[in-house]
């Protein structure tokens, strides 16, 4: 996985997964965040106006934002891509500027599960290429914004799309020796050199622990929703890596 900041550029780890026994491929993170500071007539302006030049839909007033893409390897479009910044503005004002600029787009909005309270808001929409979310929290003086686009086309071409109702689970093991994932009541063996599997969970809160030759256990829990894909990923020393939102 490598990670790739505006202006700076970070090594990081790279994450190797395969879903079934035929499919291989490189997931890669990577992350563009825009500056701290933006110029200061857009930072000063009551009005928010689309930034032209946002992966997501984002205003030109902002005093952090960045994009995150998860990427697989001979697609060139992302499965997932998270815009998170925040925005010197009443919440109402952001949630005013997503509706209007998410309706330009395409995106419908859904009904279900939806939620607008003073201090938070949770939203799922439709998109043209997947399903979205968007939420966003009062912070301080101003408005905390994430919002995420999954891409349905790349996720089943990469065959990590969940079961209808269900998460699933990537386990994948680059290191020397084999790795065992125990979750839900289940043991899954994954030996070195062998394509990854994946598993269908129904959404909930799953403790999970990791086990190599020669390290310690590894514990951790693990929060999914329906429809969401996780990626457990041993590396080549044997430790377990964070859990990595795919989907």
């Amino acid at each position: 996985m490598r990670t790739v900041r505006t202006g700076a550029h970070a090594p990081a780890r790279w994450r190797a997964f395969a879903c079934g026994l035929v499919f291989l491929a490189i997931c890669m993170l990577a992350a563009t965040a825009g500056a701290w500071a933006p110029n200061l007539p857009a930072l000063f302006s009551a009005a928010l106006t689309p930034d032209p030049e946002a992966k997501l839909p984002a205003p030109t007033r902002y005093s952090y934002r960045g994009t995150h893409t998860t990427v697989v390897s001979g697609i060139e479009a992302p499965l997932r891509t998270r815009l998170e910044a925040t925005v010197p503005a009443d919440l109402g004002d952001v949630l005013a500027f997503y509706r209007t600029e998410l309706g330009k787009l395409g995106w419908k909005e859904k009904p279900e599960g939806a939620v607008i309270a003073a201090d938070h808001v949770q939203l799922a929409f439709a998109s043209p290429l997947g399903p979205a979310r968007l939420e966003l929290h009062r912070k301080d003086s101003s408005t905390a914004v994430e919002l995420v686009q999954k891409n349905s086309d790349t996720a089943t071409r990469a065959n990590v799309v969940p079961e209808p109702g269900q998460a699933k689970v990537v386990f994948s093991n680059i290191a020397e020796t084999d790795a065992v994932l125990t979750i839900d009541a289940r043991t899954i063996t994954r030996a070195r050199g062998t394509n990854a599997v994946a598993l269908d969970l129904p959404p909930g809160k799953y403790p999970y622990e990791v086990n190599v030759p020669g390290h310690p256990a590894q514990t951790n829990t693990l929060v999914i929703a329906a429809g969401d894909t996780w990626e457990l990923t041993v590396g080549r020393e044997g430790d377990a890596w964070s859990p990595l939102h795919l989907y």
